[in-house]
């Protein structure tokens, strides 16, 4: 029976199923070949993430952009206002930001609390599924930071490879 997933259109795609495969010790050990079902990396060992189909890019996008990162880090440490968000995250544009919010409230990891006062105050929260996709981002985010050095490292090695002589 194929699996089905529900895109943000509430449109049902489906992906057909694989036959159970035979692997040997080797590919056991990689990561990708264990995935539990359900998860991306099944999803990419099955090639159904690289589908244009796949609803689960959508949300990949929203959680991995440049300011989704920085808006799910930042939740993380408490409840903030559009305005102090927009002030801790250096050169996100107000425009930008607001997309954001709204791609992550939408996709359901971000709480909007709006108060009827004037001036308008509102605020926005990590849901708990929310707080728990924060944490993985804000894990690969501490991996790039205690790696940069090897990272530019790496990147000056392969500028340098591409510089004429």
């Amino acid at each position: 029976m194929p699996s089905l997933m529900q895109s943000s259109k509430n449109e049902s795609v489906s992906f057909p199923e694989e036959q159970p495969e035979k692997h040997n010790a080797t590919e056991l050990s990689h990561p990708v070949q264990n995935a539990p079902p359900g998860s991306l990396s099944d999803a990419v060992r099955k090639g159904m993430v690289f589908s244009d189909q796949c609803p689960s890019r959508q949300i990949l996008n929203h959680l991995t952009s440049r300011w989704g990162v920085l808006v799910l880090i930042a939740l993380l440490e408490r409840t903030h206002r559009f305005s102090e968000l927009r002030r801790k995250i250096s050169g996100v544009s107000e425009k930008m930001l607001a997309q954001t919010l709204q791609a992550l409230e939408m996709d359901g990891f971000i709480d909007r609390k709006s108060y009827p006062v004037v001036p308008p105050h509102v605020e926005y929260s990590l849901t708990p599924l929310g707080a728990e996709a924060a944490e993985k981002v804000r894990d690969f985010a501490d991996w790039i930071e205690l790696n940069m050095g090897r990272i530019m490292q790496a990147s000056r090695i392969v500028t340098d490879e591409k510089q004429p002589d």
